[in-house]
């Protein structure tokens, strides 16, 4: 089964999950490095995109594409 798992990556490149974590068993394991700005860009947007996606307007634009919703 495939799990991922959120972690911090300090100063010195050791790797801290951020939640606790049973024992993981042996084994390999992928890394995905995130870049943190584009990160934050796209959290810090998300408010203000949500006020133009979250009106009836924006619905009713969209509707064509969700024929069971129209």
């Amino acid at each position: 089964m495939l799990q991922t798992i959120e972690v911090e990556i300090d100063a010195r490149g050791h790797i801290h999950p951020v939640e606790p974590l049973p024992k993981l068993p042996a084994g390999r394991a992928l890394l995905t490095l995130l870049n943190s700005s584009l990160n934050e860009s796209a959290l810090l947007a998300e408010p203000a995109l949500a006020d133009d996606w979250l009106n009836p307007e924006e619905d009713e634009a969209w509707a064509h594409l969700q024929p069971d919703k129209s």
